[in-house]
């Protein structure tokens, strides 16, 4: 693992994908500033390279000055930063949209030679979703400001943090059943973290053409009926799969937006997301702008990662395998 001497500055390094992206350009040989709001609870990374290979510094997107100090000097800057709902100050304006103009702004007046962003399928600036539409903005503002930028769109990330699998079967502990929010059938192509962090990665090493929106997926495309499928088999659960219809599952998400989002099923702004498929458009893959063109020839699947995570799940504990 020599180093480059290069400097990739990485907001949201702490995060669920960030820690992946910092995890692959340490692996590159990069010397790594990872810009988060807390980095007292961002010692995990250091062990993930050399002697003050990595770095945690402060920044916030909300805060031009603080995102300009965590990018004097890097030539790689990566902004892994997104949040699933809101919470106080960090809306999805200031975060997806707002921020990410500033962090390219930063990036551009740095003088660094790369900038990637991360954002998502789906991201449609006429969506009913404000996750979407901000999600959209944010690839707008990024390339008004740093034209030669790449933007990744991941289809939903797995992982052992991740926010849908984990939540499901959580869920699966305590009711007798887990929504079937429209059916069931929206499309999913489930991409792993680990991958994502790596073509993040390969994209600010230099793989990819500058400009361009690359959208990734791993190798199958589920429906959510088959993802809580998935998720019952792995957490070694029976549930009855209720069908909600788009409108019921709209009104339990507006009847629960009191309680914290940690323990809601669903918010309103993810059943509008659930109205739409979430996978690899044919433009993306006639035009080569996939993960394969990222150096990620084959994506790993669910059923090679997901059992591990979600073993913690089962009725008779994480290691009950071992006993028997």
């Amino acid at each position: 693992m020599a180093e480059n001497g290069k400097l990739a500055t990485v907001f949201g390094g702490s995060g669920f994908v960030g820690r992946h992206i910092v995890w692959s350009l340490a692996r590159k040989g990069y010397r790594v500033r990872a810009a988060v709001r807390r980095p007292d609870l961002a010692g995990h990374l250091q062990p993930m390279g050399v002697v003050g290979q990595i770095h945690a510094v402060q920044a916030n997107l909300r805060f031009a000055d603080s995102i300009a100090r965590a990018v004097e000097g890097a030539e790689i800057v990566i902004n892994a930063v997104g949040i699933l709902s809101p919470s106080g100050a960090q809306t999805f304006e200031a975060v997806h949209a707002k921020g990410a103009e500033r962090v390219a702004k930063a990036a551009k007046e740095a003088g660094a030679t790369r900038l990637v962003h991360i954002s998502a399928i789906g991201a449609n600036k006429d969506s009913a979703s404000r996750y979407a539409r901000t999600k959209a903005e944010g690839e707008r503002a990024t390339f008004a400001e740093f034209p030669s930028a790449l933007v990744l769109r991941p289809s939903i990330v797995f992982g052992p943090e991740d926010e849908f699998f984990n939540r499901f079967a959580a869920m699966a502990r305590i009711s007798p059943f887990l929504p079937l929010v429209g059916g069931g059938g929206t499309k999913f192509q489930p991409v792993f973290v680990g991958d994502v962090g790596q073509a993040a990665a390969n994209a600010a090493n230099g793989i990819g053409k500058p400009g361009t929106i690359y959208e990734l997926g791993g190798p199958e495309v589920l429906s959510f009926r088959d993802l809580l499928k998935a998720t019952l088999q792995y957490a070694d659960r029976r549930r009855l799969l209720l069908p909600l219809p788009f409108g019921v599952a709209k009104l339990m998400a507006i009847l629960s937006s009191p309680l914290p989002n940690s323990m809601r099923p669903l918010t309103l702004d993810q059943v509008r997301l659930l109205q739409s498929d979430n996978v690899v458009s044919e433009a993306a893959k006639k035009e080569g702008r996939t993960i394969a063109a990222l150096g990620i020839d084959k994506p790993a699947s669910i059923d090679g990662i997901v059992p591990e995570y979600l073993e913690r799940f089962k009725p008779k504990g994480q290691y009950a395998h071992y006993h028997s």
